[in-house]
């Protein structure tokens, strides 16, 4: 009897969920969209709150092993369908891997896709606040690809999954990327890789017409 397949419960302009329809389509792992409409609150009805009681996307739902959180889904994913290739289990290439997740889960997501819900969905945050924030971290990993090809290392892995995202559509948040070059290679170099999806732009910030 074939396996159901995976079922993965997104948003799609979610940067977040994002991360996660990235590391599928990179491992080529067959699943089924389930498409939760935020703006509707979806995402608080029983039904998806018996996934996720924080009622939150992405959850995916492997074939009754439910994950949530897009951090904790890249991990699963990486060690049920990628391997060592995206998650590292040496000592110093796992921590430098974490050390990018929690980035991702903080200065990512206060900064640079904090400043896009602003403009794409008129969320009642301090502009200037997370404009800075948002550069602050901007100029960090800069800095940090100046001496390595990638987030962890010189090979992709799930750091640089959980960062693409809110990065490259850092602009729909009026944070400009046109000062940090390594950045904008690094952009290209994931977008390079085989089987990359794109997330859906929006006309928002500096890409309003």
């Amino acid at each position: 009897m074939q396996a159901t397949p995976l079922k993965f419960y997104r948003y799609p302009l979610s940067g977040h969920a994002h991360r996660v329809a990235l590391m599928l389509s990179l491992l080529d792992v067959p699943h089924e969209v389930v498409d939760v409409d935020l703006r509707q609150r979806e995402q608080k009805r029983p039904e998806f709150l018996a996934l996720n009681a924080f009622g939150q996307v992405p959850v995916i739902d492997d074939n009754g092993v439910v994950i949530a959180d897009s951090t904790a889904i890249l991990v699963y994913l990486a060690k049920r369908y990628g391997g060592e290739a995206w998650l590292p289990q040496d000592p110093v290439g796992a921590a430098m891997v974490q050390r990018w997740l929690s980035v991702a889960s903080g200065p990512l997501a206060s900064g640079p896709a904090s400043a896009r819900l602003v403009t794409l969905f008129g969320a009642p945050l301090d502009v200037d606040a997370t404009l800075s924030r948002a550069h602050a971290l901007l100029a960090v990993m800069e800095g940090e690809l100046s001496r390595r090809d990638f987030l962890a290392g010189d090979a992709p892995t799930i750091a640089d999954l959980a960062c693409y995202a809110y990065v490259a559509h850092a602009p729909e948040g009026n944070v400009s990327l046109a000062q940090y070059p390594r950045i904008r290679a690094w952009l290209v170099r994931i977008e390079s890789l085989p089987r990359f999806v794109p997330m859906e732009s929006s006309p928002v910030g500096l890409l309003a017409a």
